[in-house]
């Protein structure tokens, strides 16, 4: 957070320049924050794997076998999944509290421009944006990226285990190799794109998105060459030749998802093509017309996804499946192997991804600091364009985050069924959902999802209702404020939405944690009573499989419907429909503020719920049994 604070001035400086060389800069720093994530994660996981094998004496004699190793590290992806959820949460009441306090008083009712040094709600809403949007997501993508590697790890050393393989090191640390090249190659991408000065003037503005897509691409294309490398180098085994191949196929999957998530994302949030500007049509029939419209682009924007994940994770696990790895009674064990492959493919490129994420909130604020300094309007033409494509870089991460999030969870179930077998010695290898209280575990899984989106959204319409009343304070008791004679307490609005974030985020994060173990004590204790062995271990998988499947769905229509509601009111500034301060444009408002928690508060904080139950479910799975 503290690189993107300091990104924020050099962009608007920048910005009197060059639209390249803001692009540069912002792109740069938010890479900077995104290799320190990633690296930070991949290095805790293996200075944990090194320190537990050389302190443990692992493959020594009477000692732990190496492929019993991953199960230690599953604490350090529950830690991780904990401080993210509350991360998110918190920093998404935060922002959007200010974002939408200051939005509904400062452009509606007073007419002033969205970062107006007039607003009392503005540095607020400004500080919101590192708060929520960079340091939030960048706790987001560290659990996503230790929880991926820690599972993938587990389901490696299970695997091979039960092939016999000689060596199983190549099958654990796989993952660990694949981010660190992810590292280098998402660097590669981001040195790709370059600024450029025009001898003082302002250059003509160029497409932003374009540009980041050709780094994207440089990505997409060394993650392919580096994760075939990796597959022949760690994979190959004479048990099965080719099998390293199949394997590279799985990451082929992956990477092909990643991409489309991301273009998926693009269609539905990008202006430029038409369901956004349908939905900005929308906005010259009045505010509910454009409420119904962003709901509906919402609820449609699922189906595609959905495809797209459920031919990923069917592929991906026919692949490993047909790989020729096999145990000691012939039959294939790969598939599972094969999903965490496609995993990792899909998150071989998550630096970058990272990186176009944090480029948001980056333009974002280089324009508020722009509006607040009373910039020429050609400057804050660049800085408006670095935003609106900000705005749809951060809706196209978030689908990136959901799909990643959709196969780590799928990975950590299966996690979590070999562990509850290894500790009951009993099989356990489906859920039945015909049996009563198992159907009644997937209920609770679903409503879960419901109720904490509720909890989420309802903590940032409380937190905003204490912002528009003080800000509606200050210009009633502060008339000079409008005429530059008085200056606002920006520091009244940011203590509110600091302590409301952190007082809000209490309850759902709450009903996260404890629901899961509840359930499964409580079944288990049932169990127990009417002779029904591993109940509670069955209840909580049913949990999780429907929380899962829910929550995917639920986190997709939160943030296209957000997205595109801001980006409708973006298409809209720009002149279109009437232009700013027309009705078309006040009822764009109104949809962006009704999106604002659910694309900044409850949908991103679903991608880490799902994970966090899925990391719960398997650290506690010892006491559901």
């Amino acid at each position: 957070m503290w690189v993107s604070v300091r990104a924020n001035v050099r962009v608007s400086s920048a910005a009197r320049r060059s639209a390249r060389e803001a692009l540069q800069i912002a792109v740069r720093a938010g890479g900077f924050s995104a290799i320190v994530v990633v690296g930070m994660a991949v290095f805790g996981v293996a200075i944990l794997y090194a320190t537990f094998y050389v302190w443990l004496g692992v493959d020594s004699p009477g000692s732990m076998k190496v492929t019993e190793l991953p199960l230690l590290l599953v604490g350090y992806g529950f830690g991780a999944s904990f401080v993210a959820l509350f991360a998110q949460l918190g920093g998404g009441i935060y922002t959007k509290a200010a974002d939408v306090g200051a939005d509904l008083v400062g452009k509606v009712e007073q007419g002033i421009p969205e970062d107006d040094p007039r607003n009392p709600a503005v540095i607020a809403d400004l500080v919101g944006d590192n708060v929520g949007d960079c340091a939030a997501r960048g706790a987001d993508l560290f659990e996503s990226i230790a929880a991926e590697i820690i599972s993938a790890m587990i389901l490696g050393g299970t695997m091979a285990q039960r092939c016999k393989i000689e060596d199983p090191s190549g099958f654990i640390l796989f993952p660990l190799v694949v981010h660190s090249f992810d590292l280098v190659i998402s660097s590669v991408g981001i040195l790709s794109i370059r600024g450029t000065r025009d001898s003082g003037l302002i250059a003509p503005i160029e497409d932003p998105m374009a540009i980041m897509q050709k780094g994207y691409s440089i990505t997409i294309l060394l993650a392919v060459l580096t994760f075939g490398v990796s597959t022949r180098w760690l994979l190959y085994t004479e048990q099965a030749p080719s099998a390293w191949l199949n394997f590279a196929l799985c990451g082929l999957v992956g990477i092909i998802t990643a991409y489309a998530f991301v273009w998926i994302s693009k269609y539905y949030t990008d202006y430029k093509h038409e369901p956004v500007r349908a939905l900005a049509l929308s906005s010259s029939t009045g505010h509910g017309t454009n409420i119904i419209a962003g709901v509906s682009l919402g609820l449609e924007s699922t189906a595609l996804p959905v495809l797209v994940i459920s031919v990923a994770i069917i592929s991906a696990f026919w692949l490993g499946h047909t790989s020729g790895l096999v145990d000691e009674s012939g039959n294939p064990t790969g598939g599972l192997f094969g999903t965490a492959v496609a995993t990792m493919g899909m998150l071989s490129t998550a630096a970058y991804v990272l990186t176009m994420d944090m480029f948001g909130p980056i333009a974002d604020n280089a324009g508020g600091i722009v509006e607040m300094s009373q910039q020429p309007e050609s400057v804050r033409e660049i800085t408006d364009l670095l935003d609106a494509v900000g705005n749809t870089t951060k809706a196209t991460t978030k689908g990136f985050a959901i799909g990643s999030a959709a196969l780590a969870s799928f990975l950590l179930f299966s996690a979590y069924m070999d562990e509850v077998s290894s500790f009951a010695q009993l099989p356990f290898k489906e859920v039945d959902i015909a049996i009563p209280e198992v159907f009644v575990g997937g209920l609770l899984g679903s409503m879960l999802i419901f109720l904490f989106s509720a909890w989420a959204c309802a903590a940032v319409g409380k937190t905003a209702q204490e912002v528009v009343n003080e800000v509606r304070r200050q210009f009633i008791e502060r008339p000079g404020i409008m005429d530059y004679k008085e200056k606002p307490d920006y520091s009244r609005c940011v203590a509110i939405v600091a302590s409301a974030s952190l007082r809000e985020m209490i309850k759902p994060g709450a009903l996260a944690i404890i629901s899961p173990i509840a359930v499964g004590i409580i079944f288990r204790i049932l169990g127990h009573v009417t002779g029904q062995a591993l109940l509670g271990a069955k209840v909580v998988a049913a949990m999780l499989m429907f929380a899962t499947v829910t929550g995917i769905l639920m986190a997709l229509f939160l943030n296209t419907a957000g997205g595109a509601w801001d980006n409708a009111k973006k298409y809209i500034e720009t002149g279109a429909l009437g232009g700013k301060g027309s009705e078309s444009h006040k009822a764009a408002i109104t949809g962006d503020t009704v999106g604002d928690p659910f694309k900044d508060t409850a949908g991103p904080s679903i991608h880490v719920l799902i994970k966090m139950l899925a990391t719960i479910t398997l650290v506690m799975a010892p006491i559901f049994l």
